[in-house]
């Protein structure tokens, strides 16, 4: 099963959110810090779009800096309970949608951001989903991907193993996991991205990225859009 159907079959509303809920307290302090590094990056006046963006978690804090985010998800079930928590804040959208897809006009938004390891746990074309992102991304504007750090490995390991002794995932399959990929007994297979993944990935798409590690947590990978930037899309699929 690709990853994104084992999401929005096991891990999407409710039992989404509950994953961040038993969260060991050294995850919640990766998890805080993933959402300030991208809050330094925002200006008031940016219009940000959140890829992956599940229940809101992330949007929503996004939403108390800039002016205006939109969070995209594949879930319905997900993009259900963000509006809810959203409520009545109309500086947060939800829509389901597809990244590899976006139903946006080029450079529509500030800043684009898929954090969380997104670009692992998407499992789709890595390639394909950045052009996306680029695609949509403003000159001037920035797009910030992010994954993990591997000095966080047993941290995030043990988180895992709390989401499967809570039934959220299958059971942890010790003799797969390891290098930085989980590997569970039910199919979730994730691994991350190393820093040569993403001068390689970025080199491919034809960008400079800004490479910075967070809090001994994440990796995060940051293409500011020049001006005269002009992304090739026709590899991409796109005319």
């Amino acid at each position: 099963m690709p990853m994104t159907g084992y999401y929005e079959k096991n891990l999407s509303g409710r039992r989404l959110q509950h994953c961040y809920e038993i969260a060991p307290p050294r995850v919640r302090q990766y998890l805080d810090a993933e959402i300030e590094h991208v809050i330094s990056r925002l200006r008031p006046s940016d219009t940000v779009l959140e890829l992956g963006c599940g229940y809101g978690r992330v949007a929503l804090r996004l939403a108390e800096t800039a002016r205006h985010v939109v969070g995209i998800d594949t879930s319905l079930e997900s993009i259900a309970l963000a509006r809810e928590l959203a409520g009545d804040d109309s500086r947060c959208r939800f829509r389901v949608m597809d990244a590899l897809d976006l139903c946006y006009q080029d450079a529509s938004f500030d800043a684009v951001v898929c954090v969380q390891n997104g670009i692992c746990a998407f499992g789709v074309d890595r390639e394909a989903l950045l052009r996306e992102a680029l695609r949509v991304a403003r000159p001037g504007g920035r797009v910030l991907f992010s994954t993990y750090s591997d000095r966080f490995w047993p941290h995030r390991l043990e988180w895992f193993e709390a989401q499967a002794e809570a039934g959220l995932v299958g059971e942890i399959d010790h003799s797969l996991s390891g290098n930085g990929v989980i590997v569970c007994e039910d199919g979730f297979r994730v691994g991350r991205m190393s820093r040569e993944d993403w001068k390689n990935l970025c080199a491919r798409v034809g960008v400079e990225p800004g490479i910075t590690e967070v809090d001994g947590s994440s990796v995060f990978c940051e293409i500011a859009m020049r001006k005269e930037e002009r992304i090739d899309h026709e590899s991409a699929g796109r005319s």
